[in-house]
């Protein structure tokens, strides 16, 4: 199967390419960004050797539907999805933190926790707490937004206003604006059966106003657990039923791989992408709704050239 994990494309009016753990950004008239969702996929920091079938079309397609869903509570930074992998939006300057809600005890945050730390990015954690277990409120837990090949760091408010990375009333309605995310993606994950558990929100401003950009509730940027079933595990300590890419953390860590120096990714045989594709492909039904529709991925490049560039000599 085709996987898209390099891009070089040469768009009309272009001035810049980011290349990130995931997406590929193009710059074009330095007003728009063409935003190219790969098929690699990254894990503690670390962008795996192969690339996943079908990925990038199921992250640009979820979260293009849930920035429609979301954009009566804060503007957000799309305008169209040309190509089922590929959205083109408005350029906005990002700010240099990422807003981390948390409604559940797990992942990192249960690490840190086993560890005996009670605090996270400022925010006090109740003791006698289970993996896996709601917190009393959601809560925020930012971090830096670290360049590529580096780790983003855990970081509190305090310490982000004192180092003025954000304005006190920006960093106000950044708070307010990731709430309130949450709560509707709360909303719409109960309707599918299904609980977020946490995620992360990136903002940016364009002409003094915040935007909310980058990817929005899909399962490369949160977790969600099964509804049903929860309390039951949670009760017998059992682990949670869940959609998100955890699954792949959980296969390094069973082959000794966690990001850090030393250590080599375990072999990725097609048996184990065909495997992560098909749980990316269950991920998307599950939080959309809908069944996947497969694109053709013969020409992956060419499809997205010919898409990209019909649509911005129509605008």
């Amino acid at each position: 199967m085709n996987a898209l994990t390099k891009t070089n494309f040469q768009f009309e009016g272009q001035t810049k390419v980011y290349n990130g753990k995931v997406r590929d950004v193009y710059t074009v008239k330095n007003d728009l960004l063409v935003m190219v969702a790969t098929d690699r996929i990254s894990a503690f920091d670390v962008v795996l050797p192969k690339g996943i079938p079908y990925k990038g079309q199921m992250l640009n397609q979820i979260a293009a539907k849930f920035l429609d869903a979301t954009a009566d509570i804060v503007p957000n930074w799309k305008l169209d999805s040309p190509d089922p992998m590929v959205t083109v939006g408005l350029r906005c300057e990002g700010f240099p933190v990422e807003m981390i809600v948390r409604a559940y005890l797990c992942g990192s945050a249960w690490r840190t926790y086993q560890k005996g730390i009670r605090e996270i990015c400022g925010v006090k954690i109740p003791d006698g707490m289970r993996e896996n277990q709601a917190f009393p409120t959601p809560i925020i837990t930012p971090t830096t937004k670290a360049e590529l090949g580096l780790h983003d760091e855990d970081i509190s408010r305090e310490e982000i206003l004192a180092q003025g990375l954000v304005s006190p009333e920006d960093y106000e309605l950044l708070e307010k604006y990731t709430m309130e995310l949450f709560v509707r993606g709360t909303e719409i994950a109960a309707q599918r059966g299904l609980i977020l558990v946490d995620t992360k929100y990136e903002f940016g401003k364009r002409d003094g106003k915040i935007y909310l950009i980058d990817e929005i509730h899909t399962p490369d940027s949160s977790r969600y657990f099964y509804s049903e079933g929860y309390a039951e595990r949670l009760a017998n300590n059992e682990g949670q039923k869940q959609l998100s890419k955890e699954f792949v953390r959980e296969w390094l860590m069973d082959n000794g791989f966690q990001g850090k120096e030393g250590q080599q990714v375990p072999e990725m045989t097609d048996e184990i992408v065909a495997g992560i594709s098909e749980r990316y492909i269950e991920l998307y039904e599950n939080i959309v709704g809908e069944t996947f529709v497969k694109e053709d991925v013969s020409n992956i490049p060419a499809r997205i050239e010919r898409n990209v560039t019909a649509y911005l000599e129509k605008i």
